[in-house]
């Protein structure tokens, strides 16, 4: 494995390559401004994670030795709790807190990323959330061989738009399965909408 020296850092050579040459030309930053950075950050945060990495190993060997004295469903709760309060696996709740955005890059405090938890009382939240796992069902299907690779339908370099279409229809496939309508399929589906909190489903024949 070769690797190269990059500020006060030893770094494999493929990654070097892959930052400088795939990464850096795009995001008009200097190599050595980059590795130098990358070097504060790991001298600055490496202690800190090796001390909680450590605070890690210690719970887990608290909790390991405690089931291993007492196999089987926790049939005392309050010991099992005043148990993890003890080794500071369960701390006290802390007072109110408040949180402000000042000097946070607008990509997190400005905009609503798509979240696996969101607040349904917030219906852009909500709605990233669905468009998030949407994308995810097509770039599962997309990316491996739960749709053949085969002829026309492999992935190759490039977008392939009839895997794409192959795509399309083995989501719709698996809405008929896992929420049917109760006429016609999501194939056939226009458009989706919510009137009075209601799902309406408009399909191509007009129905």
């Amino acid at each position: 494995m070769s690797r190269l020296t990059r500020s006060d850092l030893t770094v494999d050579q493929k990654l070097c390559d892959f930052i400088e040459q795939d990464i850096l030309p795009g995001l008009n930053i200097k190599a050595e401004k980059f590795w130098t950075e990358l070097s504060a950050i790991i001298h600055d945060l490496g202690p800190q994670n090796e001390r909680l990495l450590a605070k890690r190993d210690q719970l887990q060997k608290a909790l390991d030795e405690w089931h291993q004295k007492h196999p089987g469903p926790v049939q005392d709760q309050a010991r099992y709790q005043a148990f993890l309060k003890d080794i500071s696996y369960l701390v006290e709740e802390p007072a109110n807190a408040h949180i402000t955005t000042d000097h946070v890059d607008d990509e997190i405090a400005m905009i609503a990323g798509p979240q696996l938890v969101v607040p349904m009382s917030n219906a852009r939240y909500a709605l990233n959330a669905a468009n998030a796992r949407w994308g995810s069902l097509y770039d599962a299907l997309y990316g491996t061989d739960a749709i053949a690779e085969q002829g026309e339908l492999a992935r190759g370099k490039a977008f392939n738009m009839k895997r794409a279409q192959a795509v399309i229809a083995k989501a719709k496939q698996f809405l008929d399965h896992a929420i049917p309508l109760q006429q016609g399929s999501h194939a056939d589906v226009k458009s989706y909408k919510i009137e009075a909190g209601q799902l309406h489903i408009l399909l191509q024949d007009g129905s």
